[in-house]
């Protein structure tokens, strides 16, 4: 009986990997599930030894932790699937000059059980000495001697949490690769409204701008990177004016149509979105619809918008999946080359791992993505 239930135990979670989670501590949950499915995997193989030669229950303990086994799995199975043809789906998406993969796949099996590597050293640079709101950027400098493209990163939190030291794996990546990264700080809400993180990431790229030759930073090469709330603040910032040498934009799971968002809104069992939304635009949508809409970067697209690099979980349970087809939908019809790299089974945050399916892949498709508009 006892393991049967476990059985019964280890199925439940599995189900986070082909359904959307239902609450906040269960997103969590299938955060892990499916960038670390290599633990899990395990424990259900476990569970079908020990059902196989339990002589009660023998039957139900066996199939149960099966389907769990093949659940975990599944993750990865869609992840080898999308793997083999994103290169090619990259290098038709974004024309130019034909890109050399470091590795021979975007995705391995074995770098699944290996650790990610946050070690790159940074200097902390005050782009805005406000008395009341000094705000900092953190700066990773490549090793070359030469004028380098520079990836400033936006991070998420609802626009009223994080810092510039969120999920610091990727900056050692491109750092490694050549790329100067900026990790930029923003004033938040609810005591900051909108536009004003929009102005501070602008007011931080014309900082990066005016320090250029002693950091090392090629002002013609560009990218802005964003991640949740992040994202709709990149996204801003690439497509509401035209900034010179922004050469292309990274949206990892941002809400691009404001208004539609929040006729939307997530399940309050996960977050309440329309509360978050209120204090980042100062009011409900009945209150400051202009807000709404002058917030909303798929307003701004255009054919003068920078290329652009979508990635989204379906099962996204904070940000919804259409805000990234919406946009797509909106590029293709202004003719600006864009790439949505579309993660079946990943939520919100899936990148929270470079070594899981989704940061595999999402990691591979940002190198490309850099390679192609930026060398």
């Amino acid at each position: 009986m006892i393991r049967l239930g476990l059985s019964i135990a280890i199925l439940l979670p599995a189900l986070l990997s082909i359904f959307s989670a239902p609450t906040y501590h269960t997103w969590l949950s299938a955060v892990l599930v499916t960038e670390f499915p290599l633990i899990f995997m395990a424990i259900a193989f476990v569970l079908i030894l020990m059902s196989s030669i339990t002589e009660r229950f023998k039957t139900a303990g066996t199939v149960i932790s099966v389907i769990a086994l093949v659940l975990y799995a599944s993750p990865v199975a869609r992840a080898l699937l999308i793997s083999d043809n994103l290169k090619t789906e990259l290098q038709q998406a974004f024309k130019g000059r034909d890109f050399v993969a470091p590795s021979s796949h975007p995705f391995s099996f074995w770098k699944l059980a290996m650790r990610g590597d946050a070690s790159a050293a940074y200097k902390t640079l005050s782009y805005n000495q406000d008395s009341e709101a000094p705000l900092t950027l953190d700066f990773y400098q490549s090793d070359s001697s030469a004028l380098r493209p520079c990836v400033i990163v936006v991070h998420g939190g609802s626009w009223s949490s994080g810092d510039s030291q969120q999920l610091p794996e990727l900056n050692t990546y491109l750092v490694s690769k050549g790329y100067h990264v900026a990790t930029v700080n923003y004033h938040k809400a609810p005591e900051w409204k909108s536009p004003q993180a929009v102005e501070d990431v602008r007011n931080a790229v014309a900082y990066l701008k005016s320090r250029a030759a002693e950091l090392r930073i090629d002002t013609s090469r560009f990218v802005i990177l964003g991640r949740s709330a992040g994202a709709q603040i990149a996204l801003m910032v690439a497509y509401q004016h035209t900034l010179p040498g922004i050469r292309g934009v990274v949206n990892l799971y941002g809400p691009a149509d404001m208004v539609w968002g929040y006729s939307k809104p997530a399940s309050k069992w996960v977050m309440d979105s329309r509360a978050v939304m209120e204090n980042y635009l100062g009011g409900t949508y009945r209150d400051v619809p202009d807000n709404y809409r002058t917030a909303s970067p798929i307003e701004y697209v255009s054919a003068e918008s920078p290329p652009t690099l979508i990635i989204h979980g379906k099962n996204d349970v904070l940000v919804a999946y259409e805000h990234s087809t919406r946009l797509a939908a909106k590029l293709r019809k202004n003719g600006v080359p864009h790439f949505l790299l579309k993660l079946p089974w990943a939520t919100h945050g899936f990148d929270y791992t470079l070594n899981g399916p989704g940061g595999q892949l999402s990691t591979f498709a940002i190198e490309m993505f850099l390679d192609k508009i930026l060398m």
